[in-house]
């Protein structure tokens, strides 16, 4: 019989490595330099580094989102536009690793109606506003959902600046994307959904014991930069049980950005949640987890939005 591993999240949260249409671990199109740290020919593990100590302060920023209602509206010469009433809030954890110290640095609520409408006003549902935030193009239904990531990352931008110090280290859940110029930042991906490494590279990372990580490559993507993969700790399971993929930005130079990979090793492994605590264990971030289930609290009751929204569409027409 082929062997066979339970991946170890809830089956309720996907996977921690997702399968393409084309088969498991379809590989990415994406350019890779995979020479940048070691040749790919010498291409090991590589472990805590003697001498790298986590910093003293570690941010963890996220940021939640939740569509409150789908909308349509009547143009004047008859035609209609889809759009989207969505709440979304961003917020930081401030880690203090020298006191054993963790609290709440701050945290923002956004909404907004999103849609290519070009008569479209703010929405006004009971004491809640609903800002306009007009999409490019025909604004397709299935198409709108990622329009309300851009406020989202500046929302998160915005409470991360706030609570920086000199020498802090600023972990974001998710790929960089535009946050590429927030200096000492680390994107933390937690799901792998393409493979981006030859089979004998692959084969280097998933056979990745826990705390070690992946010499440090370049991704040549639209938002490329300079990543590397991390098996965090956890239980003997499926290949890819456990590993993350970290990056930073494409601006630094090679030696800094092997400088944040060590100090992502000795940094983030502290972070993993436990399967019995957590279903998407180890690479759902304890912080993480507490900040996602504050943000989602705040963004107010999802049936008392929707109803005030019904009432409001009532009152416009």
């Amino acid at each position: 019989m082929t062997r066979f591993f339970v991946d170890s999240w809830d089956p309720a949260y996907g996977a921690s490595f997702e399968a393409s249409a084309a088969g498991p671990a379809a590989p990415s199109s994406a350019q890779v330099d995979a020479d940048a740290e070691l040749p790919a020919v010498d291409w090991r593990a590589i472990g805590p580094r003697p001498g790298v100590r986590a910093p003293d302060v570690v941010l963890l920023v996220d940021g939640v989102r939740r569509i409150d209602a789908s909308v349509w509206t009547a143009e004047e010469d008859g035609t209609s536009f889809p759009g989207l009433a969505a709440s979304y809030a961003a917020g930081v954890v401030r880690c203090d690793l020298e006191r054993g110290a963790a609290h709440l640095a701050g945290a923002r609520v956004g909404r907004g109606l999103f849609t290519a409408s070009p008569s479209a006003g703010e929405v006004v549902a009971g004491n809640v506003r609903y800002p306009v935030h007009r999409v490019s193009g025909t604004g397709e239904l299935a198409k709108l959902p990622a329009a309300v990531q851009g406020p989202l990352t500046a929302l998160e931008v915005e409470v991360s600046d706030a609570a920086r110090t000199d020498d802090d280290l600023l972990v974001v859940d998710g790929p960089l994307r535009n946050r590429r110029q927030l200096p000492r930042t680390l994107g933390y991906i937690k799901t792998q959904h393409s493979q981006y490494l030859d089979a004998r590279l692959t084969a280097v990372v998933t056979g990745l014991a826990p705390g070690h990580r992946s010499p440090v490559f370049r991704l040549g993507t639209a938002w490329g930069g300079w990543s590397w993969y991390l098996r965090l700790p956890v239980a003997a399971g499926a290949p890819w049980a456990g590993i993350v993929r970290i990056e930073c930005s494409a601006d630094l130079e090679i030696t800094e950005a092997v400088r944040l990979a060590d100090l992502s090793l000795v940094t983030l492994p502290r972070f993993a949640s436990s399967p019995y605590k957590d279903p998407r264990a180890p690479q759902n971030l304890v912080p993480i987890a507490g900040l996602e289930r504050l943000l989602r609290s705040r963004l107010g009751d999802a049936r008392l939005l929707h109803r005030a929204l019904t009432a409001a569409a009532r009152t416009n027409r």
